[in-house]
């Protein structure tokens, strides 16, 4: 997700249900929809539409298996940046933001300037993804790699029925 805030007090518990059974299970019916979480399936329909108008609900997507697709490694690479003016950080960031590898990509405080989660096939594709994307942005004063051994937790958004 972008920088946007929305507010989230807005969201009763029904609401919350709902994200919640959608975040799980983003195919559900309508029907098997309400039926979860105790409404008909009108109204429940209406408060998806309500969802994804405001901005709570962005997006249904197909989460892949990256190893299904050979991307068995995930590297995090943080990024410092010659420069800081807002050119180069939204000329960069447009540059990440068009890399297949690239899955996440963060502007960030600290040390450096961006961290970018990117999978490759192994440490081959990671050289040449080093050398032949990565390297040619301009702008790049220093990179430094961490190669991830396990994957602890993976989820695309947190849990609204598990927030205070």
């Amino acid at each position: 997700m972008t920088g946007k805030s929305r507010r989230s007090d807005a969201l009763d518990p029904i609401d919350r249900r709902i994200l919640s059974a959608l975040r799980a299970d983003g195919r559900l019916t309508t029907s098997a929809l309400a039926e979860m979480v105790g409404l008909s399936p009108s109204p429940c329909w209406t408060r998806v539409r309500r969802l994804e108008e405001s901005g709570a609900i962005e997006r249904y997507v197909a989460v892949l298996d990256h190893a299904a697709l050979g991307l068995n490694n995930t590297v995090f690479v943080e990024i410092t940046l010659d420069k800081h003016d807002d050119k180069v950080l939204d000329t960069f960031g447009d540059a990440l933001a068009r890399i297949p590898e690239v899955v996440e990509a963060h502007l960030v405080t600290g040390e450096y300037d961006y961290l970018v989660k990117v999978v490759v096939s192994g440490t081959d594709h990671y050289e040449r993804f080093l050398r032949e994307t990565l390297y040619r942005i301009p702008g790049i004063r220093q990179s430094r790699t961490t190669f991830g051994l396990r994957t602890l937790k993976r989820a695309i958004s947190v849990d609204p029925l598990q927030l205070p």
